[in-house]
């Protein structure tokens, strides 16, 4: 067992108000749990230790001004498992090109090893706060969702709901029927993005797929007399590589490359790859996938840290939107009060479960709600989070209309619109047929969320 370093790695008798004051240190919230026999603060002294300058047993190298960088527990309760750190900016590793902090330094830190050390049954992070140096120090989005709304032709404030989707299969269609694809939905819809596993396969390479992408938007612009966007995948183990396919795409839609949104996976190819993406390619919209983020944000596990946390250092890190899931109106895990998520990385100052945060002025990072979305969920999904300028990339909800992708995605619009309004649903319905439509493509939702809808829409099937 460690020996018990509570005497150098705790104050509780710091008050965190203080602390924020202070602006010299960036704070973190867990949910602790030491194992049987382990006292709390001894080991959350430990946690903090093995997060900063300690180690497992007292070292002759050691001196008063390492010391002055510990990393300190300044709250602890059992009861709730409630442990917050305070993390001294010091700590952080630093450019050398350009003095900025970088992500991977402070995930080192407060992720770390410290959950697996085996006095810790489990550790949480639930929150975490930045001071104003931090924001300073941190590249923040270069373009955020009113870049897309000025394309769009529309107000750069509350510019309002992107229609999108994802090309659907999502792995599957050769370069024509994907372009296709594309071209039928944005007939309808504004957005489109590559499902996050497409990327150059044999059977649909980069090279032969993106012109016809291209040809595809330009013959859906000129047929609708609307801007189209699309996002393409440039995700790769090696930044050469990722380099390389957002050049590629870029040149290839040519007067039309501001129209292109670069989605990075930041959860399978970490913040290198988020950072290389937002430096490389500032002019573009950085669109953050999270695939995997299940493995450890899950709300099932006790460990790793929650979309709330990934998504705040999104925002840190330059992602112009990022996937926030559904807010429990879809397919995946997830709650109403989600939209917390929503207004921390929109906003320019929000409480989040434990700490207020300012922002100072950094661009926002647009929520992208996908997994399971169709016309039918959408005026609830407004409801509960109070706007509705966010990007939708709905799949099913497009490529499983009754009618065609353009369709659903106009049902999509609607959707929107009929919220916007103010207006009931099956009343709106009567007089906009791409989302009455919705109700007999999408019937068990229809039946969840709408009951007695046939009768009122006389639809007899």
């Amino acid at each position: 067992m460690a020996l018990d370093q509570s005497s150098r790695y705790s104050d509780l008798s710091l008050k965190e108000a203080d602390l924020i004051t202070g602006g010299k240190h960036i704070l973190c919230a867990y949910k602790m749990k030491p194992i049987a026999g382990v006292g709390y603060l001894e080991a959350a002294a430990h946690f903090a230790a093995e997060s900063s300058t300690g180690t497992n047993v007292e070292v002759s190298t050691t001196d008063d001004f390492t010391k002055g960088v510990d990393a300190l527990v300044y709250h602890i309760d059992e009861a709730t498992q409630d442990m917050r750190i305070a993390y001294p900016m010091d700590l952080f590793d630093r450019n050398i090109t350009d003095g900025r902090m970088m992500m991977v330094s402070f995930l080192t830190l407060v992720i770390g090893n410290n959950q697996g050390m085996g006095d810790i049954a489990y550790g949480k992070m639930i929150d975490f706060h930045v001071p104003p140096r931090a924001i300073q120090l941190f590249d923040g989005p270069a373009t955020d969702i009113s870049d897309l709304w000025r394309i769009l032709g529309r107000p750069i404030e509350n510019g309002g709901y992107i229609a999108g989707t994802i090309i659907k299969p999502k792995l599957g269609l050769r370069p024509e029927p994907f372009a296709a694809a594309a071209y039928q939905f944005w007939l309808g819809g504004d957005f489109i993005k590559n499902d996050e596993p497409q990327g150059n396969q044999v059977f649909a390479p980069t090279k032969k797929v993106i012109p016809l992408v291209v040809d595809a938007m330009k013959r859906a612009q000129d047929e609708t007399g609307e801007a189209k966007l699309f996002s393409a995948n440039i995700t790769a183990d090696d930044h050469f590589e990722m380099c390389a396919r957002a050049d590629f795409i870029l040149e290839s839609f040519g007067e039309d490359a501001d129209k292109v949104a670069l989605l990075v996976d930041g959860y399978v190819g970490g913040p290198g790859m988020v950072t290389t993406a937002r430096r490389q390619y500032p002019d573009q919209y950085l669109h953050y996938h999270r695939a995997g983020h299940g493995a450890v944000t899950s709300p099932s596990s006790n460990r790793g840290y929650t979309a709330f946390v990934l998504a705040k250092m999104s925002r840190l890190q330059g992602a112009s939107g990022i996937h926030v899931g559904t807010m429990g109106y879809g397919k995946m895990e997830g709650e109403a009060d989600d939209r917390i998520i929503a207004y921390m990385i929109e906003r320019d100052e929000c409480q989040g479960p434990v700490y207020n945060q300012q922002w100072f002025g950094m661009r926002p990072t647009t929520p992208i709600i996908s997994g399971g979305m169709n016309a039918l969920r959408l005026p609830g999904f407004f409801e509960n989070l109070g706007h509705g300028n966010v990007i939708n990339t709905a799949g099913g909800g497009s490529y499983g209309h009754i009618d065609s992708p353009a369709a659903g995605a106009t049902s999509l619009r609607q959707a929107y619109e009929c919220w916007k309004e103010g207006a009931d649903p099956i009343e709106y319905a009567k007089e906009h047929h791409e989302f009455a439509r919705a109700f007999e493509s999408f019937p068990l939702d229809a039946d969840a969320i709408f009951p007695g809808w046939r009768e009122k829409l006389g639809v007899h099937k």
